[in-house]
């Protein structure tokens, strides 16, 4: 199968702990927002929130999908993460095996994500931010 036009991101999404890296990676990917979310951590990071410099644990969530999706995929995350303002960041996928971009325009090609009308998914913000 040949790669097709259409370009790939990797979108990494920071948490404060691993049930919420994988109550969202989960969710992208059961809606095909996302072919893949790997959760990495703990993590250090150190950022700054109102003012003050903060020194968290963190997980990291690495998410494969289309570009395209990013819109739908950012709407869902910030709909289902905790943070007043989560870390949303993509990267634009340069080049990868064809084969692996493949699986990813497969995976997520009949994406099922509705926005409008999406109720009982959100949860209470609480700080601190992304970082």
């Amino acid at each position: 199968m040949a790669v097709s036009k259409d370009s790939y991101a990797i979108v990494f999404v920071t948490t404060a702990n691993e049930e919420d890296a994988a109550a969202i990676g989960r969710a992208l990917v059961e809606e095909r927002l996302a072919a893949c979310a790997n959760l990495v951590g703990p993590i250090r990071s150190i950022y700054r929130w109102r003012d003050a410099v903060e020194d968290a644990s963190k997980h990291l969530l690495l998410i494969k999908t289309r570009a395209s999706l990013f819109p739908a995929l950012q709407a869902r995350v910030k709909q289902l993460h905790p943070y007043e303002v989560p870390e949303i960041v993509a990267v634009e996928i340069k080049q990868g095996s064809p084969q692996y971009l493949d699986w990813i325009r497969e995976s997520t090609a009949q994406t099922r994500a509705k926005l409008a009308g999406r109720s009982g998914s959100a949860r209470p913000r609480r700080l601190p931010a992304g970082g």
